[in-house]
Protein backbone atom coordinates (compact mmCIF):
# COMPACT_ATOMS: atom_id res chain seq x y z
CA UNK A 1 0.00 0.00 0.00
CA UNK A 2 1.39 3.46 -0.81
CA UNK A 3 -1.34 5.85 -0.60
CA UNK A 4 -4.72 6.02 1.49
CA UNK A 5 -7.32 8.21 -0.05
CA UNK A 6 -9.98 9.89 2.23
CA UNK A 7 -13.46 10.72 0.59
CA UNK A 8 -14.73 14.07 2.02
CA UNK A 9 -18.16 13.85 2.61
CA UNK A 10 -18.95 11.69 5.01
CA UNK A 11 -15.82 10.90 6.28
CA UNK A 12 -13.49 13.79 6.83
CA UNK A 13 -16.78 16.14 7.05
CA UNK A 14 -19.73 14.87 9.21
CA UNK A 15 -22.39 12.58 8.06
CA UNK A 16 -24.54 13.75 5.30
CA UNK A 17 -27.90 12.81 7.45
CA UNK A 18 -26.07 15.34 9.99
CA UNK A 19 -25.59 17.85 6.85
CA UNK A 20 -28.60 17.63 6.01
CA UNK A 21 -30.26 18.14 9.30
CA UNK A 22 -27.71 21.04 10.09
CA UNK A 23 -28.89 22.65 6.78
CA UNK A 24 -32.83 22.26 7.27
CA UNK A 25 -32.19 23.79 10.81
CA UNK A 26 -30.63 27.14 8.73
CA UNK A 27 -33.02 27.18 6.29
CA UNK A 28 -36.08 25.47 7.50
CA UNK A 29 -36.13 23.13 4.27
CA UNK A 30 -36.45 19.56 5.37
CA UNK A 31 -34.21 16.98 4.00
CA UNK A 32 -36.83 15.31 2.39
CA UNK A 33 -37.80 18.07 0.37
CA UNK A 34 -34.10 19.34 -0.44
CA UNK A 35 -32.96 15.78 -1.46
CA UNK A 36 -36.44 15.04 -3.33
CA UNK A 37 -35.72 19.08 -5.38
CA UNK A 38 -32.02 17.97 -6.02
CA UNK A 39 -33.17 14.86 -7.15
CA UNK A 40 -35.76 16.35 -10.02
CA UNK A 41 -33.30 18.67 -11.22
CA UNK A 42 -30.25 15.54 -11.97
CA UNK A 43 -33.40 13.54 -13.20
CA UNK A 44 -34.45 16.90 -15.65
CA UNK A 45 -30.64 16.46 -17.47
CA UNK A 46 -30.82 12.70 -16.96
CA UNK A 47 -28.11 12.51 -14.64
CA UNK A 48 -27.66 11.14 -11.44
CA UNK A 49 -28.38 13.50 -8.18
CA UNK A 50 -25.39 16.50 -8.01
CA UNK A 51 -23.82 15.00 -11.38
CA UNK A 52 -24.90 18.58 -12.82
CA UNK A 53 -22.41 20.47 -9.94
CA UNK A 54 -19.99 17.65 -9.08
CA UNK A 55 -19.12 17.60 -12.53
CA UNK A 56 -19.33 21.17 -13.29
CA UNK A 57 -22.08 20.69 -16.27
CA UNK A 58 -23.97 23.83 -14.54
CA UNK A 59 -22.68 26.59 -12.23
CA UNK A 60 -23.55 26.79 -8.65
CA UNK A 61 -25.93 29.83 -9.01
CA UNK A 62 -28.05 28.32 -11.97
CA UNK A 63 -28.26 24.73 -10.41
CA UNK A 64 -29.44 26.42 -7.07
CA UNK A 65 -32.27 28.22 -8.99
CA UNK A 66 -33.16 25.43 -10.28
CA UNK A 67 -33.69 24.10 -6.91
CA UNK A 68 -35.41 27.10 -5.63
CA UNK A 69 -38.08 26.15 -8.59
CA UNK A 70 -38.22 22.30 -7.77
CA UNK A 71 -38.74 23.40 -3.57
CA UNK A 72 -41.54 25.91 -4.35
CA UNK A 73 -43.50 23.35 -6.57
CA UNK A 74 -43.16 20.57 -4.20
CA UNK A 75 -44.15 22.87 -1.02
CA UNK A 76 -45.68 26.06 -2.96
CA UNK A 77 -46.54 27.69 0.51
CA UNK A 78 -42.73 27.02 2.00
CA UNK A 79 -40.90 29.88 3.67
CA UNK A 80 -37.78 29.69 1.21
CA UNK A 81 -35.94 33.63 2.70
CA UNK A 82 -33.71 31.51 5.10
CA UNK A 83 -31.98 29.86 1.83
CA UNK A 84 -29.33 31.16 -0.14
CA UNK A 85 -29.50 28.55 -2.71
CA UNK A 86 -28.16 30.31 -5.42
CA UNK A 87 -24.89 30.52 -3.27
CA UNK A 88 -25.96 26.90 -1.37
CA UNK A 89 -21.79 26.52 -0.72
CA UNK A 90 -20.84 28.88 1.51
CA UNK A 91 -24.78 28.27 3.79
CA UNK A 92 -24.36 24.51 3.53
CA UNK A 93 -20.68 24.50 5.25
CA UNK A 94 -20.82 27.78 7.20
CA UNK A 95 -20.26 26.32 10.86
CA UNK A 96 -19.72 22.69 10.22
CA UNK A 97 -16.74 21.46 11.98
CA UNK A 98 -14.92 17.97 10.74
CA UNK A 99 -14.85 14.91 11.47
CA UNK A 100 -11.45 14.81 13.84
CA UNK A 101 -11.13 10.82 14.56
CA UNK A 102 -10.47 11.07 10.72
CA UNK A 103 -8.77 14.15 10.55
CA UNK A 104 -6.13 13.05 13.10
CA UNK A 105 -5.97 9.44 11.23
CA UNK A 106 -5.27 10.88 8.14
CA UNK A 107 -2.40 12.88 10.14
CA UNK A 108 -0.97 9.48 11.24
CA UNK A 109 -1.08 7.72 8.26
CA UNK A 110 1.05 10.36 6.65
CA UNK A 111 3.47 10.52 9.92
CA UNK A 112 4.00 6.84 8.90
CA UNK A 113 5.20 7.45 5.28
CA UNK A 114 2.34 6.51 3.40
CA UNK A 115 0.94 9.17 0.82
CA UNK A 116 -2.47 10.49 1.55
CA UNK A 117 -4.97 11.64 -1.21
CA UNK A 118 -8.63 13.24 -0.93
CA UNK A 119 -11.32 12.15 -3.25
CA UNK A 120 -14.09 13.84 -3.74
CA UNK A 121 -16.93 14.47 -5.72
CA UNK A 122 -17.60 18.21 -4.91
CA UNK A 123 -18.72 21.27 -6.50
CA UNK A 124 -15.90 24.15 -8.38
CA UNK A 125 -17.64 26.77 -6.14
CA UNK A 126 -17.42 24.84 -2.70
CA UNK A 127 -13.56 24.51 -2.87
CA UNK A 128 -12.79 27.22 -0.57
CA UNK A 129 -15.76 25.98 1.98
CA UNK A 130 -15.26 22.66 2.00
CA UNK A 131 -11.44 22.65 2.62
CA UNK A 132 -11.80 25.76 5.26
CA UNK A 133 -14.01 22.88 7.34
CA UNK A 134 -11.16 20.25 7.45
CA UNK A 135 -7.99 22.54 7.20
CA UNK A 136 -6.07 19.84 5.51
CA UNK A 137 -6.24 19.94 2.04
CA UNK A 138 -2.13 21.73 1.96
CA UNK A 139 -1.10 18.54 3.86
CA UNK A 140 -2.53 16.11 1.04
CA UNK A 141 -0.24 14.86 -1.35
CA UNK A 142 -3.07 14.98 -4.26
CA UNK A 143 -6.63 15.96 -4.71
CA UNK A 144 -8.72 14.45 -7.43
CA UNK A 145 -11.75 16.72 -7.24
CA UNK A 146 -14.51 15.27 -9.36
CA UNK A 147 -15.65 18.80 -10.69
CA UNK A 148 -11.97 19.34 -12.07
CA UNK A 149 -11.82 15.95 -13.74
CA UNK A 150 -14.65 15.63 -15.26
CA UNK A 151 -15.55 12.15 -13.58
CA UNK A 152 -17.30 11.57 -10.39
CA UNK A 153 -17.38 8.37 -8.49
CA UNK A 154 -18.30 5.37 -8.70
CA UNK A 155 -17.31 6.19 -12.11
CA UNK A 156 -14.39 4.11 -12.81
CA UNK A 157 -12.49 6.63 -14.93
CA UNK A 158 -11.77 8.75 -11.68
CA UNK A 159 -10.03 5.59 -9.89
CA UNK A 160 -7.82 5.47 -13.17
CA UNK A 161 -7.16 9.24 -13.39
CA UNK A 162 -6.89 9.17 -9.16
CA UNK A 163 -3.83 6.39 -9.40
CA UNK A 164 -2.22 8.00 -12.60
CA UNK A 165 -1.98 11.50 -11.12
CA UNK A 166 -0.62 9.95 -7.76
CA UNK A 167 1.84 7.75 -10.29
CA UNK A 168 1.07 4.72 -8.20
CA UNK A 169 -0.59 1.09 -9.35
CA UNK A 170 -4.56 0.54 -8.72
CA UNK A 171 -3.50 -2.38 -6.02
CA UNK A 172 -1.54 0.41 -4.03
CA UNK A 173 -4.75 2.44 -3.55
CA UNK A 174 -7.02 2.21 -0.19
CA UNK A 175 -10.33 3.94 -0.63
CA UNK A 176 -12.65 5.40 2.41
CA UNK A 177 -15.73 5.92 1.69
CA UNK A 178 -18.97 6.04 3.20
CA UNK A 179 -20.81 4.89 -0.08
CA UNK A 180 -20.35 1.41 -0.47
CA UNK A 181 -21.24 1.68 -4.18
CA UNK A 182 -18.03 3.81 -4.44
CA UNK A 183 -16.16 1.53 -2.58
CA UNK A 184 -17.08 -1.55 -5.47
CA UNK A 185 -16.67 0.35 -8.20
CA UNK A 186 -12.66 1.33 -6.62
CA UNK A 187 -12.20 -2.79 -5.86
CA UNK A 188 -13.39 -3.54 -9.61
CA UNK A 189 -10.71 -1.26 -10.64
CA UNK A 190 -7.80 -2.69 -8.33
CA UNK A 191 -8.08 -0.69 -5.53
CA UNK A 192 -8.68 -1.97 -1.59
CA UNK A 193 -11.55 -0.58 0.02
CA UNK A 194 -12.86 0.55 3.60
CA UNK A 195 -16.36 0.79 3.91
CA UNK A 196 -16.91 4.09 6.36
CA UNK A 197 -20.00 3.10 8.71
CA UNK A 198 -18.31 4.62 12.10
CA UNK A 199 -14.82 6.62 12.66
CA UNK A 200 -14.22 3.75 15.35
CA UNK A 201 -14.17 0.86 12.91
CA UNK A 202 -12.55 2.70 9.82
CA UNK A 203 -9.51 3.89 12.60
CA UNK A 204 -8.76 0.05 13.77
CA UNK A 205 -9.52 -1.49 10.47
CA UNK A 206 -6.50 1.28 9.03
CA UNK A 207 -4.27 0.29 11.87
CA UNK A 208 -4.73 -3.23 11.56
CA UNK A 209 -4.50 -3.55 7.90
CA UNK A 210 -1.71 -1.38 7.87
CA UNK A 211 0.12 -2.47 11.15
CA UNK A 212 0.57 1.08 12.09
CA UNK A 213 1.24 2.25 15.44
CA UNK A 214 -1.93 3.67 17.08
CA UNK A 215 -1.18 7.34 18.03
CA UNK A 216 -5.13 8.57 17.81
CA UNK A 217 -6.40 9.62 21.66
Amino acid sequence: MKIIWFDFGGVLSPSIPELFNTYFLKTGIPSSVLQNAMKQVADDMNMDVLAPIEKAIITEPEWGSRLRNKIKQLVPDIDLSKARLEQFGEQWFDGIKPNQQMIDLFHMVKTSGLKVGILTNNVLEWEIHWKKVIGISEEADIIIDSCKVGYRKPEPEIFIIAAQRADVRPEECLLIDDVLENCASAEQMGWKSIHFIDSDRTVASVISGLQLKETIV
